[in-house]
């Protein structure tokens, strides 16, 4: 559903957020290990999401990755989504055809469409301060 991308960014930023609401800044090599994503591949993510100004990146010996305490709780699961695959999850056929609409349906058209549509309202309605304080609590993981 995802790119590989944005499942490493979406990782990478919860675990961002969580050591930001400790006053932790993280590193890149860090952040790579605790997500288990290759780190020149992580580098580029983390970079285009401080881009999008989801994150702060800070360079140096203390330098590393940081999201501001007040913008973890306003930061949505669809912001990092759009900053790393654009808005291409909200569009386009289940089957990948391309010419696939209401009046020329593929075979899946209208239960996608649902689908897409309650994935949207999941990620807009989503923040990053649920997902990090779930994180935190032991009630979720980032990996296995």
């Amino acid at each position: 559903m995802f790119s590989k991308a944005c499942e490493y960014g979406i990782k990478a930023t919860i675990y961002i957020a969580m050591q930001s609401l400790e006053g932790r800044r993280v590193s890149l090599k860090e952040i790579a290990e605790k997500v288990d994503s290759p780190t020149a591949f992580t580098a580029k993510i983390l970079h285009q999401l401080a881009k999008s100004d989801i994150m702060v990146s800070t360079k140096g010996p203390s330098g590393g990755f940081q999201i501001e305490k007040q913008r973890i709780d306003e930061i949505k699961l669809a912001d990092i989504v759009f900053a790393i695959d654009g808005d291409s999850i909200y569009h386009g056929c289940g089957l990948g055809l391309k010419k696939c609409n209401a009046e020329k349906p593929c075979p899946v058209h209208d239960k996608f469409v649902v689908v897409r549509d309650e994935l949207k309202q999941m990620l807009q309605s989503t923040t990053l301060f649920e997902l990090a304080t779930g994180l935190e609590t032991g009630l979720t993981f980032l990996k296995r």
